[in-house]
């Protein structure tokens, strides 16, 4: 049966496949470009995100350009499909929006798309969203995350003043797939390799709440951003809020996913996830 209660109208966009890049064995760099991207900007964050829709496999022809009339006269399992990610860059001058593609062969949606998408495929997308940037007056920065969090944190090193002081952990599979990134001179950039000299492979997560929580802090006050994977996203909120005291004001964590589940599966229970984990949070700083 038809969807019977209204959606909610977002603005659509419409992007053109101008190239791709691969960055590294498991990362495609997807540029978007075009005239249907004339009305999208995406200047305010350095972590603003894209809902990327793909067409359901039961009603493959469907018309993208209008998601909410879709769900309005389509029953649930035809409506598009969404995958959440992060804007790289914006370039409003030259009208391109890159797009980071975490790829591990035939899983997933997006990354078998980025890894076989061809110039002048269209990719209608809603967004965006976001709410972190550096704050140039903080007196020093604190920035973790995973694969999924790499776009954002490196565009959050390039947008900081170059006289910026912090540390960026960023936790990838191994060394191959680092990238070169613009910090300033005064931001360390500590690279974390889950897998190493032959090792098993670590706990997506593990080695950021290791490094986080044996931080030695500097004086001043901090601008922290922590994202990814949801376990170790939600551990270490509870590590900088309780045992750091850091303010909520200067915080900005978000899983971005969840193991264990798709970004449906995610999506469905984040915001319960989220509620039990800030109880949890408040109870443990009321007791202290």
């Amino acid at each position: 049966m038809p969807n019977d209660r209204p959606a909610r109208r977002r603005t659509t966009h419409r992007g053109e496949v101008l190239r791709t890049e691969r960055l590294t064995p498991h990362m495609v760099r997807v540029v978007l470009g075009g005239d249907g991207l004339a009305s999208f900007a995406a200047d305010a964050f350095t972590d603003h995100y894209v809902k990327l829709l793909f067409a359901s496999p039961l009603a493959p022809d469907a018309d993208l350009s209008d998601v909410a009339a879709l769900r309005e006269t389509l029953p649930r399992e035809h409506w598009p499909v969404t995958r959440t990610y992060t804007v790289r860059r914006w370039d409003a001058a030259r009208r391109e929006l890159w797009l980071d593609v975490v790829v591990h062969g035939d899983e997933g949606l997006a990354g078998p798309w980025a890894d076989t998408v061809q110039p002048g495929a269209q990719l209608y997308f809603n967004g965006p969203g976001g709410g972190y940037a550096p704050d140039p007056d903080a007196d020093w920065h604190l920035l973790a995350g995973d694969e999924s969090a790499l776009p954002a944190i490196a565009a959050a090193l390039e947008a900081m003043p170059r006289g910026a002081r912090g540390v960026a952990f960023v936790e990838v599979t191994g060394p191959d797939e680092q990238q070169p990134v613009d910090a300033p001179s005064g931001v360390d950039v500590v690279w974390l390799h889950r897998t190493e000299d032959g090792r098993a492979e670590r706990q997506v997560g593990e080695l950021l709440v290791e490094r986080v929580t044996g931080l030695t802090f500097p004086d001043g006050e901090p601008q922290v951003f922590v994202h990814g994977e949801a376990t170790f996203v939600k551990e270490l909120r509870r590590h900088l809020r309780v045992e750091r005291g850091l303010g909520r004001g200067r915080l900005s964590a978000s899983g971005y996913w969840r193991l264990g589940t798709d970004e449906d599966g995610w999506q469905s229970s984040k915001r319960e996830w989220n509620a039990a984990a800030e109880q949890e949070e408040e109870a443990a700083l009321a007791s202290r």
